[in-house]
């Protein structure tokens, strides 16, 4: 296009406001080359392409003030505001791409997570936060393909997901005490039974677990101090009598 336009034009051509414009015909930044004989603004072809170069700047941070600057040099033609330009949004694409990288990592650690609020968390484990040992459990068993298995799975959970597994196990664990504190010994074939539901719960929610895999749990239930207080916490002797109890149905599925 050529010729001269009106203030209300040049906004919608410019995608700025009117307001905008009258700012910048006030500081000295683009005044427009002429007015109409009412004294109404009227913008050159030139007064454009000035314009351009303002919204440029300006999309990327530069203050008004300096962009004046950057504009009245005299040492600046338009091939250098080029070249400057095409460096100032290289260094512009590479931060996005950094961004980008940096928003996708936070957005796989998420997706590898529990995806749950706070309030959700608490709401579905109480005062257990299943984030605890995350640094540890990572350092112990994050190259094995259960450990990444168990996080794809969480990454797919929603509440309601996570409130029927823990209702489940709760409920297992709840039978599995009842049993001890009914003397039946933990080799008996009630307990085995109960201990393989426990091993098929794990495989269902949260990974492969064989029997072998199974048995290391249960030493870490009696080992791990942290979880034998957990077990114990909902019956005493329960950690110790459930590892039995794996360790006889692992014995008894190899027989």
């Amino acid at each position: 296009m050529s010729g001269s336009y009106p203030v209300g034009q040049v906004a919608r051509l410019a995608k700025v406001t009117v307001r905008t414009l009258h700012h910048y015909d006030e500081i000295g930044l683009l005044t427009p080359s002429t007015r109409s004989h009412a004294g109404h603004r009227r913008y050159s072809d030139a007064d454009l392409d000035r314009l351009q170069q303002i919204r440029f700047y300006r999309e990327l941070g530069f203050p008004l003030e300096e962009i004046a600057v950057l504009l009245d040099d005299p040492a600046s033609d338009p091939q250098e505001h080029l070249r400057r330009q095409h460096g100032l949004l290289t260094e512009r694409i590479t931060k996005l791409q950094e961004m980008a990288t940096a928003v996708e990592t936070a957005m796989e650690a998420r997706r590898m997570g529990i995806n749950l609020t706070p309030e959700e968390k608490f709401e579905v484990f109480g005062d257990h936060d299943p984030d605890q040992y995350e640094d540890e459990v990572k350092e112990r068993w994050g190259d094995t393909e259960a450990y990444a298995e168990s996080r794809r799975r969480a990454a797919s959970y929603t509440k309601e997901d996570w409130q029927r597994i823990t209702g489940a196990m709760d409920a297992l664990h709840t039978r599995m005490a009842d049993l001890m504190d009914a003397g039946t010994p933990a080799a008996s074939p009630e307990a085995m039974d109960t201990a393989e539901e426990h091993r098929l719960l794990i495989a269902d929610s949260y990974c492969a677990c064989p029997h072998e895999l199974h048995v290391c749990f249960g030493a870490m239930y009696v080992d791990d101090p942290r979880f034998t207080a957990t077990y114990d916490a909902i019956r005493p002797g329960l950690a110790v009598y459930l590892r039995d109890a794996i360790v006889a149905n692992a014995a008894r599925q190899g027989s």
